[in-house]
């Protein structure tokens, strides 16, 4: 069969993958998408949320996203408070960084449905939707894809947008590197009888890291990073007796609740890429990396990734391979350091709050006391986690 010539093929309809394909919107590549599954708006509310910081805020704005949202789904964060060991509290401000907010929470859906009606209207895009990868060679002068109905692409640069357990990362033997936690992520959708007033709040706890995220209304979604056992625990709970047990695992602050949206659960584990980008490919948001939610930051990641990339490739003159592998490093180099650290905070702090060694716990209240009494500390925290720096 005669292949049809691209010269960008993104595997994966995913945020980040949607996200490059918007941010190329301005340029003369042809780009095609190839994803199984177009995304749909869950009724009522959907379960999977996500922190935005105010760079990937401002990076949706400049591709034409954000500023399409339903705005009154869209719940700022102005404060955020961390409660650990024996009453210790770290406290976040807005307004003590000098900053509106410190960022938004929005649910998934919300973003890869404005972003799928972005791309289908994009001139420069082919959406391949229902389709999926079967066979991938790397030629010297083109990738070439074979789906699953038989259609042949050809393009200069792959792109594996396509999640954890990446197709194109493991077609091609990309390494990574896997450190399961143990754990799921627990995620659900309520009603507060209080109002929440735009503070994030989480728990370190014995079981895992709570966090409650506030939503539009007097709603939160929360995201329990708890052992597995405790998970399914959790899972298996009538909707009353689960309200009863968030509420009460973060001291009832909000109140009593009401379930809005079925528990789901993820498993959780970090994942290191040592090489995102070969001759013809690169990997960008989950294919590329997986960190623990604590953060809140793993989409934040990707939508980096696809920023990244896109401006290496819109910066490359037309005569340029774009599939040169030296080329493409320099979108390697760029976002190496920024997940290396967040991978490695996160990780040191999921083991540091998991571990009871004798003489732990008063360090850790320690640590976090007198970090919350360095204003300068703290707002150099806040400050990084927004991408001001």
């Amino acid at each position: 069969m005669q292949a049809a010539e691209f010269d960008i093929v993104i595997v994966g309809g995913g945020l980040a993958g949607l996200s490059l394909a918007c941010a190329l919107r301005d340029t003369r590549l042809r780009i095609a998408l190839v994803e199984h599954r177009a995304p749909l708006r869950p009724p009522g509310w959907d379960a999977r949320v996500y922190a935005i910081s105010p760079a990937n805020a401002a990076f949706l704005q400049a591709i034409g996203a954000w500023q399409h949202m339903a705005a009154e789904r869209i719940a700022p964060i102005y404060a955020m408070q961390v409660f650990g060991d024996g009453g210790a509290k770290l406290d976040f401000s807005a307004y003590q960084a000098g900053i509106r907010e410190l960022g938004w929470i929005l649910e998934s859906s919300l973003m890869a449905c404005e972003l799928w009606e972005n791309v289908k209207r994009q001139a420069n895009v082919s959406v391949l939707c229902p389709a999926t990868p079967q066979a991938l060679e790397i030629g010297p002068e083109a990738a070439i894809l074979t789906l699953g109905d038989g259609r042949v692409l050809s393009a200069r640069l792959l792109v594996g947008a396509d999640g954890r357990d990446s197709w194109v990362r493991e077609t091609l033997g990309l390494p990574s590197i896997n450190t399961p936690y143990g754990e799921m992520g627990v995620v659900a959708n309520l009603e507060c009888e209080r109002p929440h007033r735009g503070i994030a709040r989480q728990w370190f706890r014995d079981d895992g890291v709570l966090a409650w995220l506030p939503m539009a209304g007097d709603r939160v979604s929360i995201v329990w990073s708890t052992p597995d056992a405790n998970a399914r625990s959790l899972l298996a709970m009538p909707a009353d007796e689960l309200c009863a047990t968030v509420a009460a695992a973060g001291d009832r602050q909000l109140g009593a609740f009401r379930l809005l949206t079925s528990a789901a659960a993820f498993p959780l584990r970090l994942m290191q890429v040592p090489r995102v980008v070969a001759r013809r490919l690169a990997l960008i948001g989950d294919a590329a990396h997986a960190i623990h939610p604590l953060s809140g930051h793993g989409i934040n990641l990707g939508y980096q990734d696809a920023r990244a990339l896109a401006g290496v490739l819109a910066a490359t003159p037309d005569w340029q391979d774009i599939g040169n592998e030296r080329l493409l490093a320099r979108y390697q180099r760029e976002r190496r350091e920024e997940t290396l650290l967040m991978q490695a905070t996160t990780h040191a702090l999921h083991k540091l709050f998991r571990q009871d060694l004798p003489g732990l716990r008063p360090l850790r209240k320690l640590g976090m006391n007198l970090t919350n009494a360095l204003p300068v500390v703290k707002n150099s925290l806040v400050r990084y986690a927004i991408g001001a720096f």
